[in-house]
């Protein structure tokens, strides 16, 4: 997941999915613009996630993104996933930092307080999340989330990532908070015109964010 002058899309999959139907669409969204990462976050028990996970992983990797499992070291490790996102508590993540880095990329999830987000931070997390992967219950960004990330992005190094709301043009607010990542999730599997179109959309729409400073 490396970062530049242009924020960077990180996509979330839907809770729920058909494994072999969503490679189609996976693969479609890939193609067609700059994605850094996708977060594989299925509400489901542990062996479907497994067996999720090992279905998208090399789909996620070949097109250059960075794979990434949702709150299991345990799944990511035996789907050969670059990386965990840990979203349960500070003690989860500590432990997925003292086993996954430096190797692996550990991200941190669930920040809602200033003082959450730098606990995270001091653990040498790879990037702290703003809002929740599967909270883009509104069109546009949770108010919340773009005020932490705003805050971060001006004074810490680790890179932010801010979760998007499900109107593809939400992107824009989202990125303009000066978050390294920009997420999206129903905004990209539910455009009218397909995920692809939609993450074409997001890149342009990143490409061209007035960014602070």
């Amino acid at each position: 997941m490396e970062t530049g002058s242009v924020p960077r899309l990180f996509l979330v999959t839907p809770p729920r999915l058909d494994p072999e139907s969503f490679v189609t669409d996976l693969a479609a969204a890939l193609a067609r613009g700059d994605v850094a990462a996708v977060l594989i976050a299925v509400e489901t028990g542990e062996r479907d996630l497994e067996a999720v996970a090992k279905a998208l992983v090399p789909a996620i990797q070949a097109a250059g993104a960075a794979a990434l499992v949702e709150n299991s070291t345990r799944i990511a490790g035996h789907a050969k996933a670059d990386g965990v996102h840990i979203g349960t508590t500070h003690d989860d993540l500590r432990l997925a930092v003292d086993s996954f880095r430096p190797d692996r990329i550990v991200g941190a999830g669930s920040l809602t307080t200033r003082h959450a987000a730098m606990e995270a931070g001091e653990l040498g997390v790879d990037y702290v999340f703003f809002g929740r992967p599967k909270g883009d219950t509104h069109a546009d960004p949770h108010p919340q989330a773009l005020d932490l990330a705003e805050w971060w992005a001006d004074l810490m190094s680790v890179p932010a990532v801010v979760m998007a709301g499900h109107d593809i043009e939400s992107i824009a607010e989202a990125a303009a908070t000066g978050a390294s990542f920009v997420a999206a999730n129903r905004a990209v599997w539910e455009h009218p015109d397909g995920p692809g179109a939609a993450v074409a959309r997001a890149s342009a729409l990143l490409r061209d964010v007035d960014r602070p400073g």
